[in-house]
């Protein structure tokens, strides 16, 4: 298999629904090798869900990979439900599926909110955790959703025209408390249309080079509403994250290896947050590929993740 490539397509060995606090079910699956080297896959958003691409990533020689779906993502149930939706549950729900699997430690590998989800976690226990593969590093500060909100449109005019716009003027002093008001809207006619303007936006300003196929992947009805209300319902709660960030808690992560793999040209998240985490984390190697922007699957991130997890076969 040339360096690089995805691996080919897989289906899981087992898959499952585990019952979770509050009415809440997780849908997982396990991909690869029973006997391998876990690994534990976190999808962006929140609310984005997981997708069979990200099975490739890994070489199922080697690996047992663990991925779900998170609280009203994706196969998870209900959609785009907030009930007891935050950080905190979802680090729970993460060792509530480790002990369930019998995972004594796992590798995580996450991009954009899966990097924040994926800190958060190894934060709360590091002794679970045995290194970490990172992408397009999302800290959950103010200034990173405000720069989502509203600074991407100085990259992204046109499509920040159209996500602002799709509200009425009288709507847009504030996009989040809007958009968010639409989004948890009971009425289908209502927060279906704010959802697919919502990621499609996102989508629009995900690639360096427009990618018809990444705007069309965002817009699909069921994707879009889990993450465009979850996403908003995150952003507007500061991303229920504790007050100094998680730059303040990088100590548990002093003796955990990563490996960050960041886009020059992301515009979601921009290589900045990437650049402080690795100052904060001595034990953590930074990959800035030159010609990529947000997306996992542009050919030089996927080439960077596939080297990082290959450097990673070796950790304990």
């Amino acid at each position: 298999m040339p360096r690089g490539d995805l691996f080919p397509e897989i289906g899981p060995y087992q898959t499952g629904y585990l019952p979770l606090s509050d009415g809440h079910v997780m849908y997982w699956e396990q991909v690869g090798n029973p006997r391998g080297k876990p690994v534990l896959f976190l999808h962006g958003g929140p609310g984005a869900g997981a997708g069979t691409v990200h099975r490739r990533f890994f070489d199922p020689s080697v690996w047992r990979v663990i991925i779900f779906d998170q609280r009203g993502a994706g196969r998870s149930t209900p959609l785009g439900s907030l009930v007891a939706n935050t950080t905190p549950h979802l680090v729970e729900d993460i060792e509530v599926l480790r002990n369930f699997l019998g995972v004594e430690r796992w590798l995580l590998f996450g991009g954009s909110w899966g990097s924040t989800l994926a800190l958060a976690y190894a934060q709360a226990h590091p002794e679970a955790v045995i290194g970490a593969v990172l992408r397009g590093i999302f800290l959950g500060r103010a200034a990173e959703v405000e720069w989502f909100l509203h600074g991407m449109a100085r990259v992204f005019p046109e499509a920040h025209a159209a996500f602002a716009q799709f509200l009425p003027e009288g709507e847009r002093g504030d996009l989040l408390a809007s958009y968010l008001r639409r989004l948890t809207d009971p009425d289908p006619m209502i927060h279906g249309p704010a959802a697919r303007s919502w990621s499609i936006y996102e989508g629009s300003c995900s690639t360096l080079l427009p990618s018809f196929e990444a705007v069309s992947a965002f817009a699909q009805d069921r994707s879009a509403l889990g993450l465009a209300r979850i996403e908003a319902h995150y952003f507007v709660n500061n991303l229920f994250l504790p007050e100094v960030g998680l730059l303040g808690h990088m100590d548990a992560l002093r003796d955990i290896p990563g490996e960050i793999v960041q886009g020059r040209y992301d515009m979601i998240c921009p290589a900045q947050s990437a650049f402080e985490l690795t100052a904060a984390w001595p034990s953590a190697r930074l990959t800035i590929v030159p010609d990529a922007g947000h997306s996992a699957l542009e050919p030089g991130v996927r080439t960077a993740l596939i080297a990082a997890l290959e450097r990673c076969r070796t950790l304990a």
